[in-house]
């Protein structure tokens, strides 16, 4: 690290879990995030903030009028640009000293696992099953850990599956694949909006603690927030030795 980057993460440096070798760690990690909306928005600049060196950013959706009330990457000047082009100049404009990577695609297939197979950590802040799936199919695949996240209402929820580990399940174990799970949209059900911000903030740490080595991740267990009530509920999360995913690797 040069001068600048021992002032700019020195009160990471402070912090004894971390110290300058995990922030190394930072700086050398590349971050694919799935998604550039509500949770995606608040994760990207806290891993930007916290000088993670490369940030994909895979969205194939345009700003627009509605984002704004929670998508806090992207501004009113921006609407009609592609979200992946708005986050990149907002994580740019607050640390330029790191490489965004700006994909406007929906990832799906062989394309989707050569993008995790290149991250250090996956975030899914997607907002249907049928993208949490792939992504969870292709980090287990890669042996990528996954920090998952998702809101609607007043309602989130946030877990981690780590395929290097043997004992942690997949985002499969927990939500099968051929479990009858309704999507359900912002569009039509409304999100209140700093939960979005909340669990993506914390996506943003459980990235950060993966990566750096600090503390314990959130693998084998499901936090649920009750953003009415300001609760939390921890749900632990066995592995399914039958699960149609990781269940055949064990």
């Amino acid at each position: 690290m040069n001068d600048d980057q021992l002032l700019r993460y020195s009160r990471h440096i402070l912090l004894d879990d971390i110290g300058i070798e995990g922030q190394q760690h930072l700086l050398d990690a590349h971050v694919l995030v799935i998604g550039a909306g509500g949770l995606g928005s608040p994760a990207a600049l806290y891993l930007a903030a916290s000088g993670v060196g490369h940030i994909t950013l895979v969205d194939d959706d345009e700003v627009d009028l509605t984002n704004l009330q929670r998508q806090v990457m992207h501004t009113s000047a921006r609407i009609g640009q592609p979200k992946v082009d708005s986050g990149k100049a907002a994580l740019l404009a607050l640390n330029p000293t790191i490489k965004i990577t700006a994909l406007r695609e929906r990832a799906q297939g062989a394309r989707l696992g050569e993008l995790v197979a290149s991250a250090s950590v996956v975030l899914d802040c997607s907002d249907n099953f049928a993208t949490r799936h792939a992504v969870n199919r292709a980090c287990v695949a890669a042996n990528v850990p996954l920090v998952a996240g998702a809101a609607i209402r007043f309602d989130g929820q946030i877990s981690v599956f780590d395929a290097r580990d043997p004992q942690s399940p997949c985002y499969a174990c927990l939500f099968p694949e051929e479990g009858a799970f309704e999507d359900v949209a912002c569009a039509t059900m409304g999100v209140f909006a700093p939960l979005v911000g909340v669990i993506g903030a914390l996506q943003a740490a459980e990235a950060l603690k993966l990566i750096s080595g600090a503390g314990q991740s959130l693998a084998g267990k499901l936090l649920l927030f009750d953003g009415r009530a300001s609760e939390w509920t921890s749900i632990g999360i066995a592995r399914d030795p039958g699960c149609a995913v990781c269940g055949q690797a064990v």
